[in-house]
């Protein structure tokens, strides 16, 4: 009987390949979020002073109104996300692990402006009500709707409020 002999493996070099492929793996895990680009989609708020246009994200899945805008260290003016609660119901929504100021402004089915919440609290778990049935929040940079004049009332143009 002959003796058979498995080749020798270098450890330490396998170990080696094993580490690198892990950290680039777990890179791509961590940066692809960031990655990958969101759909932007218009919306527009119908004020006394004129037409409002935002450039916004959806937010539509449980996983993406959970998550919403939290962890981000800017949002520039004129963009937003809007949350998509269909059916309408009563809203309720907090600041955790969002470092920037923002304007929630709550919207009815039929795309009238419900409440608005100025300037909520960065990082704050105070809970913000609709106060009422919404079936979407579009949240904005704080400052957003006493800048453009947009109080309760106001007309949302979106396709989930069955326009545009």
């Amino acid at each position: 009987m002959s003796a058979f002999k498995l080749p020798r493996i270098r450890v330490p070099k396998l170990r080696f390949e094993l580490f690198a492929f892990a950290l680039i793996f777990s890179g791509l895990l961590v940066f692809a979020p960031q990655a990958r680009a969101r759909e932007m989609q218009s919306l527009e708020i119908v004020t006394k002073s004129g037409v409002q246009v935002f450039s916004i994200e959806m937010a539509t899945t449980d996983e993406e109104r959970m998550k919403g805008l939290m962890y981000r260290k800017s949002l520039p003016e004129g963009r937003g996300m809007l949350f998509d609660f269909s059916p309408e119901q009563d809203v309720q929504m907090w600041m955790k692990n969002t470092y920037i100021p923002l304007d929630m402004i709550f919207i009815r089915a039929d795309g009238s402006i419900l409440s608005i919440a100025e300037n909520t609290t960065p990082l704050s778990e105070k809970i913000i009500s609709s106060g009422g049935l919404a079936k979407g929040v579009l949240e904005v940079i704080g400052g957003t709707a006493r800048k453009y004049g947009i109080v309760p009332g106001d007309r949302v143009a979106h396709p989930l409020f069955g326009s545009r």
